[in-house]
């Protein structure tokens, strides 16, 4: 069986500096793949490489920033000589609350690094390297791409376009490029803090695994897909989230205990 060896392949992570995008970094250079970890500061990009074993450097560059991630792809082949992966994990939610009560700022920017970003690194990855010599593309999505939640709707909507955006590339750029997704459930992270800060134990008991994600979890998964592991996988979403998507675990639990 291939396993998860990514000796000689190159990577770009973008938004890196913490959370998932570091962990996933961190696992794809435990692999032996080299790492471009991306961030909106050269400082903060430089900090987060320094905390890599392995090869990893750090680029400033914001996800929406066109000529910014040009020069990134562009130097990371400079660096390297090849764009074998790419990972997707820039993301925002500046909007909480009902849909109809965002406003076009807010949209705007939700979509934009959420949705624009993942497609138009994607299109310099692959006319840069990929689409002659192949590669695999990963996009951070959510599970709540697949459900609906109260206050983060315009998010949701957001990682819902991008799991179909997953399968259109996944397609389009096909048989050279396989482009896959993951969809974390509630994971320590920043971006996430509110759904879990002042009420992680509740959260973790009525999950069905225990606990909340750790951004390794998901950086396991990710390392997966972009290995000749998963070499017959493309256009699909894997969900991570200890089995929150099944529902509160309560009842069943409750059953148990009482024999029925």
């Amino acid at each position: 069986m291939a396993g998860l060896d990514l000796a000689g392949r190159t990577a770009i992570v973008t938004g890196a500096s913490r959370g998932i995008g570091l962990a996933v970094a961190k696992a794809i250079a435990a692999a032996g793949g080299n790492v471009v970890l991306t961030s909106r500061s050269q400082e903060s990009a430089d900090a987060a490489a320094a905390q890599v074993e392995g090869n990893a450097i750090g680029v400033g560059a914001h996800a929406v920033d066109e000529d910014a991630a040009r020069r990134c792809v562009d130097l990371t082949l400079e660096r390297f000589g090849s764009l074998d992966i790419l990972v997707n994990n820039a993301g925002t939610n500046p909007a909480f609350g009902p849909v109809i009560d965002q406003d076009h700022a807010r949209f705007a920017k939700t979509f934009d690094v959420n949705l624009w970003a993942p497609v138009l690194w994607t299109g310099l990855a692959t006319r840069a390297w990929m689409g002659e010599h192949g590669g695999a593309v990963v996009n951070t999505a959510s599970i709540g791409g697949m459900a609906h939640e109260a206050h983060i709707g315009l998010y949701n909507a957001s990682k819902a376009a991008l799991i179909h955006v997953t399968r259109q590339l996944a397609m389009e750029l096909s048989p050279k490029v396989r482009v896959n997704a993951v969809a974390p459930g509630v994971v320590r992270t920043r971006l996430a803090e509110a759904l879990w800060r002042d009420h992680e134990q509740a959260v973790a008991a009525s999950t069905a695994l225990g606990r909340i994600g750790e951004p390794e979890d998901v950086a396991a998964a990710v390392a997966f897909l972009v290995s000749d592991a998963a070499s017959w996988v493309t256009g699909e979403t894997m969900t991570i989230d200890g089995g929150q998507l099944l529902g509160n675990v309560h009842p069943f639990r409750q059953g148990a205990d009482l024999g029925v």
